[in-house]
């Protein structure tokens, strides 16, 4: 089968007409499980970027100019319509993606969650402020929300429809318009999102969905828009933040990880193992938040292992647009080369394969199996750099401290977890992490999934944070109207200016003495 159920002709071709293409310029995207052929859509131009901009800025100066409640009224809409259409969207995922139904099913939580959380906050985040003035009475000052424009959203392949539909969602919440460019292989799931908030009565022409390859089109993305949120690699979004600072726009950026797991001598083998299974090898390990370094005490290092292996073995790895699967596939052939080269480099220099460490050709023509490696050493690929993939390396240690230590032993700062008995114990852990997410016993998905809360990286991990209050209001700018009812600044004609400087120094003393009480 090269092509899900779901995904029938014209469902195809109304996804084709949602992208923003002038040319005849096409790409071809690959059904992940066996190789073929999975749809045809167009290709866009630099010039139908720009003219999609033109057309989102229009579109957005009356959508600003709506209430928040209207605005609103269309997420409630694609709330409903996105839970009653998910197994079609669960096709186009697994389709374009190779991943599990379960992790399918998974992403779409994802911005139905988003959803729901600005559906309950966004009229409290984006309403009027009233800020102290200079002098009480005599200034009033308001805090204004506005809109930074037309937002760019350039949006990666390991999950196109959460991380498109995540950020574009609370962007348009907040007044902006948006141009998406997902990556051109996961094109399908974003194009079906972008279909149901039309569906959900989104205003003509101020969603735009641009399609090309990164350096050309995501780079005229970002010299167009007004703004730029960003998820992707490193290396990319350092040269995304320079090029934005060149035009003074802002950007947010989640980029790569190399997330540790610190497993304590007071944790429960058995659960955490399990757990920690979860945390590797969900989405075959092409997860920014995934697990790819777990810390043991040397004195449970062997039983854990054993545990972990265990757990590891059990996991079920297929091909299906079915949910019997537990691990799917990779998403593409340079995928499976950097997973093959980190795992055979480590092998040559004398890593233990624990688990797995081989493709599973016979599966699909992107499979690895689940792996775990132990003995991995600082010259080994593997060791600090992102694999991105179904891989994962153990690592004794003697003290706690030495755990730390070892886990902030990187440039980046995603994700981490710390597993352990003794909650308060694994939180004073969790405080000393460098990362801008830890989960207390679990992978991922506590963090992740808490809305409320922000979610970003630190160091070379990224700027700026999804959800929470800050991933609405990074999408706006802030702006004080003060209002003096009385002249205060200007002192009047008559009175000598030595005169007033004595009068005010008097007065900032007892502002400071009333302020601080």
């Amino acid at each position: 089968m090269s092509r899900p159920p779901a995904l029938t002709d014209p469902l195809l071709d109304t996804l084709r007409g949602r992208v923003c293409a002038s040319t005849s310029d096409t790409h071809t995207s690959t059904e992940v499980f066996t190789g073929g052929e999975l749809a045809v859509l167009p290709a866009s131009s630099v010039t139908d970027v720009r003219t999609a901009y033109e057309r989102a800025s229009r579109a957005q100066r009356e959508w600003a100019a709506r209430p928040v409640e209207d605005r609103l009224a269309v997420f409630h809409r694609f709330h409903e319509l996105l839970l009653r259409d998910r197994e079609i969207l669960v096709d186009l995922l697994q389709a374009e993606t190779g991943k599990a139904r379960r992790d399918a099913f998974e992403e779409l939580c994802e911005p139905a969650l988003v959803t729901s959380y600005y559906l309950r906050t966004a009229r409290k985040l984006l309403r009027p402020k009233r800020r102290a003035g200079l002098m009480p009475g005599a200034i009033g000052v308001t805090e204004l929300r506005q809109p930074k424009g037309v937002v760019g959203i350039i949006s990666p392949w390991n999950y196109p429809f959460a991380l498109a539909l995540g950020d574009l969602i609370p962007a348009l919440i907040a007044g902006n318009g948006v141009v998406c460019k997902p990556d051109s292989q996961t094109a399908l799931s974003p194009l079906f999102g972008a279909d149901l908030l039309y569906r959900a009565g989104l205003p003509e022409d101020l969603l735009q969905m641009v399609l090309g390859d990164g350096p050309t089109i995501g780079g005229a993305v970002v010299d167009t828009c007004d703004y730029v949120g960003f998820t992707g690699s490193t290396r990319t979004g350092a040269l995304i933040a320079a090029r934005a600072g060149e035009r003074l726009i802002g950007c947010s950026l989640e980029l790569g990880g190399k997330n540790p797991m610190i497993v304590l001598d007071d944790a429960d083998i058995a659960a955490t193992a399990r757990s920690a299974v979860r945390g590797c090898f969900a989405n075959a390990g092409q997860l920014c938040l995934a697990l790819e370094r777990i810390y043991v005490p040397d004195a449970i290092f062997d039983r854990f292992a054993a545990a972990f292996v265990a757990e590891v073995g059990r996991l079920r790895q297929a091909a299906g647009y079915s949910y019997g699967a537990d691990v799917g596939s990779l998403t593409s052939r340079r995928a499976l080369k950097t997973v093959s080269e980190h795992v055979d480099d480590a092998r040559a220099k004398g890593a233990t394969v624990l688990a797995g460490g081989r493709p599973r050709t016979d599966l699909g023509p992107f499979f690895y199996e689940p792996t775990v490696l132990t003995d991995v050493t600082p010259d080994m690929l593997c060791h600090a750099s992102e694999t991105f993939g179904p891989v994962v390396t153990l690592y004794p240690y003697a003290t706690e401290d030495e755990a730390v230590a070892l886990a902030n032993d990187t440039d980046y700062g995603l994700n981490a977890s710390v597993y352990g008995r003794d909650p308060v114990r694994a939180r004073r852990v969790a405080a000393r992490l460098r990362t801008g997410t830890v989960n207390v016993n679990d992978g991922y998905a506590a963090a992740f999934g808490s809305t409320d809360a922000p979610m970003g990286g630190m160091g070379a991990s990224g700027l700026g944070r999804r959800h929470g209050a800050a991933g609405l209001l990074r999408y706006t700018e802030v702006q004080s109207v003060a209002a003096q009812r009385v002249d205060l600044v200007n002192p009047p004609r008559w009175l000598p200016h030595g005169v007033y400087s004595r009068l005010m120094a008097a007065t900032l003393r007892v502002m400071k003495k009333t302020r601080l009480r």
